[in-house]
């Protein structure tokens, strides 16, 4: 039953990385990769020389840092006021309409948020009827960063929801009826006995996600950005799509998304270490 997912992933994920090698040579299509002159590290020396490279990993650290902290706070937080709730159907109704948006390619929703943010979209239309001055959502950088980060948790809390809604399903409830004959309020027993059984659950998610610390979303970023927030939205995946496959700068790309890989199996690494460590997560 294996044997076809083994096979799609060794043609797709591991015959590719023959490729690599582009990221060390100065690649020319019509020479292919056995005949492209080897160039050794200077690719590499240019990522870290060229001038909008620290700013651009910087941006993608911030991008990514902010979505993986707010993207594992929001759903603890949301799992934990859903569980109290004891209309069952009220309580799936919700946890389906949360879930929803992370269905919705970024396609679409860049050219939602596009219109609602704009100069004479929706968001600023009610902001100037209540009095309040308009913002440039999609075109000053900080608010760009704001606007990245709070849509991205909107599409995918209701997933990381799941996932602690179903480490609280194997809670003994006899825990919480002992907690009430002693005395113990809700919000008691929501501290002493929900969030403890959350907690797991929360350090195996917020470790495994530093593997994507240098993944800002190029979906969700190349359909929002724009030449006015180059300097504070610009990650490394738009950066070099913008830069290097544009003008047919193969090897350039290459190396940046080899960089990309090392950091991210090295965190990887990590961050499954730190699970083991304070959570007893491991796959072996």
């Amino acid at each position: 039953m294996l044997l076809p997912a083994a096979i799609v992933i060794f043609i797709f994920a591991y015959v590719p990385m023959s490729g690599l090698i582009m990221g060390f040579q100065d690649f020319k299509p019509y020479d292919g990769m056995f005949g492209s002159k080897y160039v050794g590290l200077k690719h590499f020396k240019f990522m870290f020389d060229y001038p909008d490279s620290k700013q651009v990993i910087w941006n993608t650290l911030i991008i990514s840092g902010l979505k993986i902290v707010f993207g594992l706070l929001v759903p603890f937080v949301f799992a934990i006021l859903l569980n109290e709730i004891r209309k069952l159907l009220f309580k799936r109704v919700v946890q389906t309409l949360v879930y929803l948006p992370h269905f919705i390619s970024w396609v679409i929703l860049g050219a939602i948020l596009t219109d609602m943010l704009g100069s004479k979209g929706i968001v600023n239309q009610t902001m100037e009827s209540l009095g309040l001055p308009s913002i440039f959502w999609l075109g000053d950088g900080d608010w760009f960063r704001f606007t990245v980060v709070v849509s991205d948790i909107w599409q995918n809390f209701g997933f990381n929801t799941i996932v602690f809604l179903a480490a609280l399903a194997g809670v003994n409830p006899s825990l919480y009826e002992a907690a009430e004959v002693d005395g113990a309020t809700r919000w008691k027993q929501t501290l002493h006995i929900t969030v403890p059984a959350m907690i797991p659950i929360a350090v195996v998610v917020g470790t495994l996600s530093l593997g994507n610390i240098l993944n800002g979303g190029f979906d969700q970023i190349f359909n929002l950005y724009n030449s006015l927030v180059y300097d504070k939205g610009d990650i490394i995946d738009t950066f070099v799509y913008r830069t290097a496959i544009l003008n047919g700068q193969y090897s350039f790309g290459t190396a940046v998304g080899l960089f990309k890989s090392i950091i991210g199996l090295g965190m990887i690494v990590f961050s499954y270490r730190m699970a083991y460590k304070y959570a007893g997560y491991r796959i072996f």
